[in-house]
């Protein structure tokens, strides 16, 4: 009788450990499973290659001021649009691609009633060209990866690049810090970061 305890013993208590293992393993396996799938929505928000929607899909996804000003070229109300006196810090993302385009960093207040930088968040962000409209000599700056209009530079902006950056809020989204990892930006927290980990303040 003494044997038969002891091998059934013997038998719950391997019975119990496979049981262990196997949530063990199935913990794991969903912990690596939800990390790939963070991973794989992270590379989606942030891959240049992604094919920029149609005309029409744009029509459909954007509001009718974002159509306007992104793809005809139009301008915003000054000092009555999102992003003017914002002086939050965080990154501004093409609103048609969500790629980086400018960061709190380098926002400063021109006075026009626009957004305006220093400089984009990486030059290869945007592309420049000639703008003959309205019978004025200006420098258009467009979204390199969207070929949207976001609006123009000037060379009248402060130390160190001298130039203004006037962008119109409405081709942009706003990504406070405190957002950037959750959104897919997380490569972009350390702009922010200091020796003691506090976020810099916007130079406004």
């Amino acid at each position: 009788m003494n044997a038969t305890r002891l091998t059934y013993t013997r038998g719950s208590r391997k019975t119990l450990w496979f049981g262990v293992l196997g949530t063990v393993v199935v913990i794991v396996g969903s912990i690596l499973f939800g990390y790939a799938q963070t991973q794989k929505k992270e590379a989606e928000k942030m891959n240049p290659t992604k094919p920029v929607p149609t005309d029409a899909e744009l029509k459909s996804q954007l509001t009718k001021d974002q159509y306007h000003i992104t793809r005809e070229c139009g301008t915003e109300t000054p000092f009555h649009n999102a992003y003017w006196d914002n002086h939050e810090p965080g990154i501004y993302v093409d609103i048609v691609t969500g790629e980086p385009l400018f960061s709190s960093l380098d926002k400063f207040d021109s006075g026009t009633g626009w957004p305006s930088f220093t400089k984009p968040i990486s030059p290869d962000k945007v592309t420049e060209k000639k703008d003959s409209s309205f019978g004025m000599e200006r420098t258009e700056v467009r979204g390199k990866a969207s070929d949207s209009h976001l609006g123009h530079v000037f060379d009248d902006g402060p130390a160190p690049t001298g130039q203004r950056f006037c962008v119109n809020s409405t081709a942009l989204r706003f990504i406070p810090v405190d957002k950037l990892k959750e959104e897919g930006y997380s490569q972009y927290l350390s702009l922010f970061q200091q020796q003691g980990g506090e976020a810099n303040p916007q130079s406004e």
